[in-house]
């Protein structure tokens, strides 16, 4: 594990707005079939020239919304968007009971992103995410750290049991009464039991009002978490639409029932895979659902990561956290 200096990690406190690039459409579309029946959205925006970036979204099965095109450069960019297996605009979705998740994996996640860098023909990439979109790219880096060119990550996970038990029951504690409820949602599950994996049974009962009723029950959990941050003053995940919460719910819950398919702690234990690859983390003190202490440990076990604290924010990020992640997606948009 590499020790750094406390110089590498950075106490956000004077800032500027910067504006978020033009919207921008993409030149490029196409559903790229990557077999067991599924077929995956992709575009691709900017300049055909530029340095490619593939962006690399949360949830997991929250898809990729246009917002995100317009924190990439468009003249020095070629920026790629997907959405992962079961969401957004691929298909079979999630949404749908008849679609097998049994194909939906972090390892099936991470072919289908090498087979679309292939069918794009780059050589390498940045990647850009946050949230759930932070663990796919660290597992993806690490198994293929001469594809990536970069990483910039805004609300550091990794998915580890520990850190699903922490956002499904620990954080609770600040949270009791409406933790309480999202227990109630799954009927017989102790305090103590997998309330999660009670919640994945639930997303395949074959009843739609029993599987409408949990992913109600989900979002508003996930609402509650946010709550400090939005004010109560939007819903970020029960204000989607039904097939888009749907999809989010089941996707979510049979991922964190699994534990993502990862071994525990591996991502922290194998960030020595990225040396060579410079990493930019930001990370607000206020998140609540992903504690800062993950940005840290990443930080100190990945020799070319700098980590950027953002004092007033969560997990949603601030004007402050897109400053930031404009800086950083500026900065290396140098071809090399």
């Amino acid at each position: 594990m590499c020790h750094r200096d406390i110089t590498s990690v950075h106490f956000s406190e004077a800032w500027t707005v910067t504006e978020l690039y033009p919207p921008i459409e993409p030149y490029e579309t196409g559903m790229l079939d990557v077999g067991d029946g599924n077929l995956v959205y992709w575009e691709v925006c900017g300049n055909p020239a530029g340095k490619p970036a593939l962006v690399v979204h949360g949830g997991p099965g929250s898809g990729c919304g246009t917002g995100w095109r317009r924190y990439f450069d468009p003249d020095r960019y070629r920026v790629v968007l997907f959405d992962q297996r079961g969401c957004g605009r691929s298909t079979p979705h999630a949404s749908d009971p008849a679609t097998d998740m049994r194909h939906n994996t972090t390892w099936h996640l991470i072919a289908d992103m090498e087979r679309l860098r292939e069918r794009l023909g780059i050589d390498r990439w940045l990647l850009h995410g946050g949230s759930w979109g932070s663990t796919l790219i660290l597992a993806y880096a690490q198994q293929h750290p001469r594809r990536v060119s970069e990483i910039v990550i805004a609300a550091v996970t990794m998915t580890r049991r520990a850190d699903i038990d922490w956002l499904y029951r620990g954080v609770g504690r600040f949270f009791p009464e409406q933790w309480e409820r999202f227990l109630e949602g799954a009927p017989g599950t102790p305090r103590d039991g997998d309330v999660v994996a009670a919640y994945a049974r639930l997303m395949e009962h074959p009843d739609p009002a029993v599987r409408d009723r949990a992913t109600i029950d989900w979002c508003a959990w996930e609402d509650a978490v946010l709550s400090g941050e939005t004010g109560g003053a939007s819903n970020p995940y029960g204000g989607r639409p039904s097939a888009a919460r749907l999809a989010f719910v089941r996707i979510c819950a049979h991922y964190f029932a699994h534990g993502a398919w990862l071994e525990e702690g591996a991502l922290l234990r194998d960030a020595g895979q990225l040396a060579g690859i410079a990493g930019v983390l930001i990370h607000g003190r206020l998140d609540l659902g992903g504690p800062l202490q993950t940005a840290w440990d990443l930080h100190r076990a990945w020799p070319d990561s700098t980590l950027t604290v953002i004092e007033s924010a969560g997990h949603l990020g601030t004007a402050e956290t897109r400053e930031h992640i404009l800086h950083a997606l500026d900065r290396f948009a140098v071809l090399r």
